[in-house]
């Protein structure tokens, strides 16, 4: 299959630099006929779209203000340019004395990553004072750097890190991105991006649809680079996605089953829950719906062929062409059923990206 099958047109103006209101976005709902009313809805229609007995399964992840600043030591000790990072994943460092390392120690993507190879130095200041200093450790194939702080670096974020929007949003963060680029049931830090798809939920939403009989559980999967790195390959199969930290409370593991049991549907909210649920069952051999719950990583890439064996109904944003998480849902929902719906988003004046509209699709027989 050619990377390039997933191409499609996309002018500039239909990608959302700014967020709506929470709820108020449009949604097109892909089991309805092209050309219909009930083909263009509301996100707040959703009650109505889903079933008494539905589980919503959504990713309670917490986006991080993973990218921070600050300058090269040079020889002399003086400061040279400045030095951006973007904070990937924290990793505990191999033989280690102490254990909590791994917020000192980061796999980090660097600009200029000329300017940082091993030994090179980083201090941050708040204000006119250094609060936070690094040493680049090593620099991989991929272009991620390992780099040790000089303290623990989550509790300094607060105050230096910014929201890593995407590079399509072409403006800087602002004050306001910390709540908006985030869901409003975030629970757990530790994403670099936001699972998008949750951005248009209300806590009125979600009572709502408590009311209609559909049930609510969370998974974490913490976004990393792996969701959004570009698939360069001419042939998909050549891709590899980064692996990506996830854990499935057995709670949510017992909903599912449950769900099951009473003939309800498993409705995922973003493709971060699709892969969080699809790598359990498979990682665990599972082929009757069900999931087994705790912590894992999954390196797992879903293009048309693959076998779902737990979602059926999946909310998304629109995606990048030639992405991975179009392919995802093309695989869903169907290629050319999926490139078709995108068509006609373009002309209906849907907005794309992380802040733009939502789609429903059932899964594809």
């Amino acid at each position: 299959m050619l990377t390039r099958e997933f191409d499609y047109h996309l002018p500039e103006e239909r990608i959302a630099q700014e967020p709506l209101p929470r709820g108020t976005s449009r949604l097109l709902v892909l089991s309805a006929p092209p050309g219909t009313p009930e083909r263009h809805r509301r996100i707040a229609d959703l009650p109505d779209l889903l079933r008494p007995g539905d589980l919503l399964v959504v990713n309670d992840t917490r986006v991080i203000p993973a990218r921070i600043f600050g300058h090269r030591v040079l020889p002399d000790g003086s400061e040279g340019a400045r030095i951006e990072l973007l904070l990937v994943e924290p990793v505990e460092e191999e033989g280690a004395n102490e254990p909590g390392t791994a917020d000192t120690t980061w796999d980090a993507l660097v600009r200029p990553g000329r300017k940082a190879r091993p030994g090179t130095e980083i201090v941050f200041r708040d204000g006119d004072r250094v609060v936070l200093r690094a040493e680049v450790l090593t620099k991989a194939g991929d272009g991620r750097h390992r780099v040790r702080f000089s303290d623990p670096v989550q509790p300094h974020l607060e105050r230096l890190g910014h929201v890593p929007l995407p590079p399509y949003i072409k403006r800087a963060d602002r004050p306001a991105d910390r709540e908006r680029y985030q869901t409003v049931y975030a629970a757990r830090p530790g994403a670099i991006a936001a699972p998008t798809a949750g951005l248009h939920f209300t806590p009125e939403l979600l009572e709502r649809l408590a009311e209609r009989g559909v049930e609510h559980a969370a998974v974490t999967l913490h976004v990393g680079i792996g969701t959004f790195k570009p698939v360069t390959a001419e042939l998909v199969h050549e891709h590899r996605m980064d692996a990506e930290r996830y854990d499935i409370p057995r709670e949510t593991a017992d909903a599912i089953r449950r769900t099951r049991e009473r003939g309800g549907r498993i409705v995922a909210v973003g493709t971060t829950v699709v892969r969080t649920l699809e790598s359990a069952a498979t990682s665990s051999g599972r082929t009757d719906g069900s999931v087994k719950s705790g912590p894992g990583r999954t390196e797992l890439f879903i293009v048309p062929g693959y076998r779902f064996h737990v979602v059926d109904a999946l909310l998304t944003n629109f995606h990048l062409p030639r992405s991975t998480l179009l392919m995802l849902v093309s695989a869903f929902a169907g290629k050319d059923r999926v490139l078709k719906a995108y068509e006609e988003a373009v002309r209906e004046g849907y907005r794309f990206y992380s802040y733009g509209d939502a789609m429903l699709a059932e899964r594809n027989p």
